[in-house]
Parts: structure tokens; C-alpha cells; sequence
């Protein structure tokens, strides 16, 4: 395996390191060149997060411009690079999107002929013991090129938005079975679909209770579909806003109540700032816009996400900014900015480079960024840190220590030990095993040289031992 650890960088002063930020704190960085392969101009893009339900362990798909990346963060410390999957014909492309569905990864390709939708099932992951070089497990080729994926994980429906086939609009795929996706057709009526949300809809348009809906970003103008009954796609409403430049991708609220929008190039057509505009889904055929908040610079705002009351927002050369939502709906203040790291130190002009998405959804509240030039970002809340030792730290003993002989691990409270790691006083690595699924282990180190080790479980916490 591949160990990447650039220590723990606290935002002091206003800066992580080279970072500027406020409120975030750096964990770990992997660049560029070694997520991606040599082909073209290696670059990142989308990126999505998988926990995996039998261990826990919490894994960053990076998608790159000619491949998808795979990294156990379950240490955002010490980030482990597991290997990537090749664009499916070797083609290169400035747009790889990537969703996941019942511990399945679906990836899509723009603009790369004959690629269709990579399925990649993500528990081969917990196999690899160094880097390899992935293939899918399946193909969908009922596409070619693809913009990108949504999945809504409650139906077990993708919907490829940006493709070859229905003018560009939503192509629909059954992936119940994931291993086996079936095409249940798709929507061309209002033309090309950029990005899009698809929810089963619990919000407060009761007349909509139950129905699965899509909110698709059409280029210029927002589209909101009834897609419950695939052969008789129903029209609710379309919209669109002042100064459109490219209606680029929008997220609703938890209570869906509310839709958080972006425009891709309004920021470069009008010379305003990173602008966010802020929509009321009351009444799902009249939605309201009711506030556009501006943010600090004319930087570009590409994907945005709600979690609870704050949404996180790539915004290129601003890195990722963190907006307080809790008074949307209100008479001010609906957006106000409390966070942020910038993953492109240079400036934060008006321009596609840096952050260009983010996943805020790990319940560890680990934060990954991928960002076009410098890749993979592991970030988190400041002053939470120590939350990983904290977790872990009474839940193994090694002993005896010090000792002359192999000592005991050993789980509290059945507390499995899933992987234990040795260093050595010069950070090399001596020892390692996974799989290990037990309480106890037993650790061979008695035939080595005396001296300090540092014993890492679970690639979670670290403890001290002596050997004499």
C-alpha cells in the first residue's frame, strides 16, 4: 500500500500551511500525479464518498480526467492510495462523474466516444494490499459519452443526464440489480440536461408526497419533473432567473423545501460575484426565487451540497466555501458564509481552476475536496482533530510494554482488530497485516532489533511499544 501523511495543519492565521482558510483545518493532501495515470493532462474532477457497512472504513472515489482514483481515508491522517480504473477506451476527458449505489460505483465520461457507464463493485476494495489498476465490473453501452450521473438510491434508478441519446435529457437505467443494469428509457422533450437532483419527494407539496422528482439544470433554465412513471414523464414546471449564463447544478434543502442553485458562467459574462440563488419549493408549480447571495470574490461556483443547516459549495479558485443556511427562508441573512479552505492559494479570480467539487456526507465529519490541479483534499471542521484518537484510544492495550517478547493486542469490549501496522523510529514501515478480524493478536516482533516502535491499529490510532 501507498501511505500519504502531511500531518495534521490546524488553519492558524488564516492559513493551513500554504492554504488559506477559515474554520477548516488540513488532515492530508494526495497530488495529481499520483492519483491519476500519465494520459493527456492529468486533472481532477468529481469526486464521491463510500462507507463501507462492514468495516466502516470510509473510502474517496477521485475521478480524473483519464481514470477514477481510490483512497481509504478511514485515517484522514494517513490517506492510503489503493489503485484507479482506466477510462474505459482510454480516452481522456475534462468530465468523469461519479455516484454510488448499493456499495456499487457508477462512472460516466464526457466527450470520450465510446465509453458507456463503468459499475465497480467497491468491496474489492477491502482486498488490496498495494495499488493495482482496477477494471469494471461491468459495462452499461446503451450510452456512449455522458455529462453525468444521478442516482437516486431510494427507487435503485441512475439517471445519465448529458448523453449521446434523448437530445442530451435523462436517460434512465434500473440498477436494482447492479451487476445487471436494464435501460427504462428516457425524457428529450426540454432538451439537454447539465446536471439534475432526483429525490422521492417528502417535502411540503403534499401532492407530490411520494413521487419521484427531478430538478434538472437544463443550460438555461431549471426544469422540475414528475419521473415516478417512466413511459409518462409529467412536466410540473420550468423556470429560469436575471442573468443567466449556464445554468450549471442545484441541490434542495433537507426538508426539501428550499433549492440552492448555481450558474457556472454568470460570474464570467456579468462581472459579478459567486453567486448563489436561492429558490422557495413550496409549491412545487410555482417555485419562488427569494434571495441570491453574493459571495466575497467573483470566483466561479460549480457543485454545491446541503448538509443540516450548511451548504458546502466547490467554487473553483475559492476552494470550498461553507455557507450557514439556517435562516433560509428568512427576511436576511439567508446565506452567510462561516468557513472555508482554498485549495488554490494563488488568488481567487474568475477562472476554471481549483476546487471543482466536494463530498461533505461522511459521518466521521471528514470532508474530501478534489481539485483540478492539486488533487485529492482531506479536510475537517478546526479544533476536532483529535476526534479519530479520541474515538480509539481506550479501545485497544498492547502488552506486556515495554517487552522482550511478542506482545498482545488486545480489543476492549469486543472491539475488533481489523489491521495492525509497525514503524519504525525512522516512520519505515517493519510490519503489516489486514484482515485480521479479531480481539486479540498476537504480535511478531521479538526478533527485531530493540528499540521505540509505533504500533498503528486499524489505521486509526497509534500507540507506543518498547522492545528491550
Amino acid at each position: 500500500m501507498v501511505f500519504y501523511s502531511y500531518g495534521q495543519t490546524p488553519c492558524a492565521g488564516g492559513y493551513a500551511g500554504e492554504y488559506p482558510c477559515s474554520n477548516y483545518d488540513l488532515l492530508s493532501h494526495i497530488p495529481v500525479n499520483t492519483l491519476a495515470n500519465t494520459s493527456g493532462n492529468p486533472e481532477g474532477s468529481d469526486i464521491w464518498g463510500w462507507t463501507d457497512p462492514s468495516t466502516g472504513k470510509e473510502y474517496a472515489i477521485a475521478a480524473m480526467t483519464n481514470s477514477t482514483a481510490f483512497v481509504d481515508v478511514s485515517n484522514p491522517i494517513n490517506p492510503i492510495y489503493l489503485g484507479r480504473m482506466d477510462s474505459q477506451n482510454g480516452n481522456t476527458s475534462y468530465w468523469r462523474d461519479v455516484k454510488i449505489y448499493d456499495n456499487y460505483a457508477f462512472i460516466v465520461a464526457d466527450n470520450v466516444g465510446d465509453h458507456g457507464m463503468q459499475i465497480f463493485d467497491l468491496t474489492r476494495l477491502r482486498d488490496i494490499t498495494s495499488p493495482e489498476t482496477l477494471s469494471p465490473n461491468v459495462v452499461y453501452n446503451d450510452v456512449t459519452s455522458c455529462h453525468n450521473i444521478v442516482i437516486n438510491e431510494a427507487t435503485a434508478v441512475a439517471y445519465l443526464v448529458g448523453c449521446n441519446n434523448y437530445s442530451g435529457g435523462p436517460h434512465f437505467v434500473d440498477i436494482s440489480n447492479p451487476l445487471n443494469p436494464t435501460s427504462l428509457g428516457g425524457y428529450s422533450l426540454d432538451g439537454y440536461t447539465h446536471d439534475a437532483q432526483v429525490i422521492t419527494y417528502n417535502g411540503p407539496d403534499t401532492a407530490y408526497t411520494g413521487k419521484e422528482i427531478l430538478v434538472g439544470s437544463n443550460a438555461n433554465k431549471v426544469v422540475i419533473l414528475d419521473v415516478t412513471d417512466k413511459s409518462t414523464i409529467i412536466k410540473i414546471a420550468e423556470f429560469d432567473y436575471p442573468q443567466i449564463g449556464y445554468t450549471h447544478q442545484g441541490w434542495f434543502t433537507d426538508d426539501q423545501r428550499y433549492f440552492l442553485l448555481g450558474d457556472e458562467e454568470d460570474e464570467l459574462d456579468f462581472g459579478i460575484n459567486t453567486r448563489t440563488l436561492v429558490f422557495d419549493f413550496l409549491d412545487l408549480d410555482n417555485p419562488t426565487q427569494i434571495d441570491t447571495y453574493y459571495g466575497a470574490s467573483n470566483a466561479i461556483d460549480h457543485n454545491g451540497y446541503t448538509k443540516g443547516n450548511e451548504f458546502f459549495m466547490a467554487s473553483y479558485r475559492a476552494g470550498m466555501r461553507v455557507l450557514d443556511i439556517t435562516n433560509i427562508g428568512g427576511t436576511d441573512n439567508q446565506l452567510t458564509e462561516i468557513g472555508y479552505f482554498d485549495t488554490y492559494p494563488q488568488n481567487n479570480g474568475t477562472n476554471f481552476n481549483g476546487a471543482w467539487s466536494v463530498y461533505p456526507y461522511f459521518t466521521s465529519g471528514n470532508i474530501i475536496i478534489n481539485d483540478i490541479e492539486r488533487g485529492l483534499f482531506v479536510i475537517r471542521k478546526s479544533e476536532t482533530l483529535n476526534t479519530i484518537e479520541d474515538l480509539y484510544k481506550n479501545k485497544f492495550s498492547i502488552s506486556p510494554n515495554p517487552t522482550t517478547n511478542n506482545p498482545v493486542i488486545k480489543g476492549t469490549q469486543d472491539y475488533q482488530i481489523k489491521s495492525v501496522s509497525v514503524f519504525n523510529i525512522l516512520g519505515r514501515r517493519i510490519f503489516f497485516k489486514q484482515n485480521i478480524n479479531d480481539t486479540t493478536f498476537v504480535l511478531p516482533i521479538e526478533k527485531n532489533s530493540k528499540g521505540v516502535y509505533i504500533v498503528k491499529i486499524n489505521n486509526a490510532i497509534s500507540k507506543k511499544l518498547i522492545l528491550y
